[in-house]
């Protein structure tokens, strides 16, 4: 199974709450440039994609659907910054085993980007992603490990 972890563009830093910070302009370039170079890598379908319900993580996918495809997409209050690494990790084995996924797209959030590779890949300590950054890792359901494929960031 690949799964692909995306941290939002960048965003405003001030509005009304945390929830409601749009991107920028340069978030939204950004993050169309890194949708476009994961599809001249060859990935840009994915089974489920996954989104956080905060503002600046929707406008994400709003601008990489541009060039990224789900056959699924779905807001997931379990990914936002506060999310449970561990439970997002829980319920993408049960999502892949019911749902038969390949594939998997997060368009998350500091710090869970970070945790969730590092649950999702065999001894890593949780990385930092810039903003826009996207990683690609390849998971064995049986084996329950993962290694980084492939990771882009503009």
């Amino acid at each position: 199974m690949k799964i692909f972890i995306m941290r939002h563009g960048e965003a405003e830093h001030f509005a009304n709450s945390d929830a409601e910070r749009a991107l920028t302009k340069r978030g939204k370039i950004a993050s169309l440039a890194v949708a476009q170079a994961a599809a001249e890598q060859g990935f840009n379908q994915f089974d489920k994609v996954l989104v956080s319900p905060y503002l600046r993580a929707q406008e994400t996918w709003l601008e990489i659907s541009q060039v990224f495809s789900g056959k699924k997409v779905e807001i997931s209050d379990d990914i936002t910054p506060y999310g449970i690494s561990s439970d997002v990790f829980d319920l993408t084995l049960a999502l892949a085993d019911v749902e038969k996924l390949e594939t998997i797209l997060f368009v998350s959030h500091l710090p869970l980007v970070g945790y969730l590779t590092a649950e999702f890949v065999t001894g890593m300590a949780p990385p930092m992603f810039p903003t826009s950054g996207l990683a690609c890792i390849e998971f064995d359901l049986e084996k329950q490990t993962g290694e980084l494929l492939f990771n882009i960031n503009r």
